[in-house]
Parts: C-alpha cells; sequence; structure tokens
C-alpha cells in the first residue's frame, strides 16, 4: 500500500498542473501544487530517505517541463497581481476582511478541537484515502489530457471552417467542454470507485441528454462531443479500476 500511495501521489502531483496546462501560464502556481501533491504523498514515511528522493525527481520533472514548454512571452510567476489589495482606495475595507476571516478561522479551529484535528491526521495517514484521491485526481485532470489529445484534429477541423453559423455554434460547443468534462470524469470515477456502475451510466445519460450536439452545431461538433466522453470515460474507468485493485477492492 506504501508504493501504490507514493506512485498514485507523485503522479497527481505532476498530472494536476498539467492537465490545468499551468506549466506555460502559471509557473508558480504550478510548482506549488506538485509541492502540495508530493508531500501529502509521502507525509506519513517522511522519516525514510526513498520517498523524499522520489518527491524530489517529480519535482524536477515537473521543473524540467515547465522549461521544456516554457512560451516566448516573459516569464511571469502566474500567481494573481496582489498590488490592489494592499493599495488603493480600499485597502481598510480588505484588510479588516482579512483580519475577520483570520478571526473566523482561529475560532472554527477551536470548536472543532481534539476530534477534527484526530480525524484529520488519521485522513492524511490513511493510505487508501490518498490512493483514492490521487487516482480521482488523474482521472479528472489526467483524463482532459487524454480527451485534448483527442479531440484536437477535430477541433483543428472546427478551426478551419469557414466563417459563418456553423463554425460559430460549433465553436461555442466547444467552449464549455473542459469544465463538463472536469466535472463528467470526476463523477463517473467516483461512482466506479464506490462500485456503483449503474450510477456512472446515469451521468453518461444524463449529459448526453443535457449536451447532446443538434444538427446547427454540424458533424464536427457531434465527433468532438463522441470522442471527449469516450476519453472522459476511459480516464476514468481506467483510474477507478487501478485504484480499487490498489486497496485490494474488486476492479468492477
Amino acid at each position: 500500500m506504501e508504493t501504490a500511495r507514493v506512485f498514485f501521489g507523485l503522479a497527481a502531483a505532476l498530472v494536476v498542473p498539467l492537465g490545468l496546462d499551468w506549466q506555460r501560464s502559471r509557473p508558480g502556481p504550478a510548482a506549488l501544487v506538485v509541492l502540495i501533491c508530493s508531500t501529502y504523498a509521502v507525509f506519513p514515511y517522511m522519516d525514510r530517505v526513498r520517498p523524499w528522493a522520489a518527491l524530489c525527481a517529480t519535482a524536477l520533472v515537473a521543473l524540467g517541463v515547465s522549461f521544456w514548454q516554457r512560451s516566448e512571452d516573459p516569464w511571469r510567476s502566474g500567481f494573481p497581481d496582489i498590488r490592489a489589495w494592499v493599495s488603493g482606495p480600499l485597502v481598510a475595507p480588505r484588510r479588516l476582511g482579512l483580519a475577520v476571516l483570520a478571526a473566523a478561522l482561529l475560532l472554527s479551529a477551536w470548536t472543532a478541537g481534539e476530534r477534527t484535528t484526530s480525524l484529520l491526521q488519521k485522513f492524511l495517514e490513511s493510505d487508501r484515502a490518498a490512493v483514492i484521491v490521487s487516482a480521482w485526481l488523474i482521472a479528472v485532470f489526467g483524463g482532459g489530457m487524454l480527451a485534448k489529445s483527442a479531440t484536437k484534429p477535430v477541433r483543428h477541423e472546427i478551426e478551419a471552417l469557414e466563417e459563418g453559423p456553423q463554425r460559430s455554434a460549433a465553436m461555442e460547443f466547444m467552449n464549455g467542454g473542459p469544465t463538463i468534462g472536469r466535472l463528467e470524469r470526476g463523477l463517473l470515477f467516483a461512482f466506479l470507485a464506490a462500485g456503483r456502475p449503474e450510477a456512472a451510466a446515469l451521468v453518461l445519460a444524463a449529459k448526453s441528454l443535457a449536451r447532446v450536439p443538434s444538427a446547427e452545431h454540424g458533424k464536427h461538433a457531434s465527433e468532438y462531443f463522441l470522442i471527449g466522453t469516450l476519453a472522459s470515460v476511459i480516464a476514468a474507468l481506467t483510474m477507478s479500476m487501478a485504484a480499487r485493485s490498489a486497496v485490494g477492492l474488486p476492479v468492477l
């Protein structure tokens, strides 16, 4: 289970920022995600050398990918610009708001007490929970990379269409694809990992009823819809089976 936790966790640490394409536009947040996910993966084994070596290797891979795919634009960290929070006419209200939120968090932590802290520590140390969470992240964001790669030829065909109602309708249809795809893969993985494939089938049925392309979108949008849906199903099914096998459950 230790090996499965570290493997799934470090894989998720790489896949999440890559799935969001942050290595190009937001290297700072991408590095932060890699650090958080990697630390979570090796949390119970911080007294050993090999998990830390694997974490360092993951960080080096993420750094190498960021440099490899760096755009020609001037380098930016990708973190939000916080200058508006420390200057301007709304400085006092914003600082007061931050102080109130900090007080609310401290009060909530005190109210939660030792019981909540104990549950949180158990969750962080649970290998089974870590494998499931990491596999879910890989399915959601790694599946996005798979869907993007699979639908790339269709997207190029749509972009090459002449300006007109059909191209506009197809482009509009594609715009909501990534967000809907992440929600779809998240739900599919959750139901499949829980051993409820019939509920996963309902998700696909609901999507087909709500988002199926019409005649005005053209055949390219239909191909985009079909290929993207199949890619999402493959990603969610593969990772749910891998996660269930890793934690000692039947694959289906």
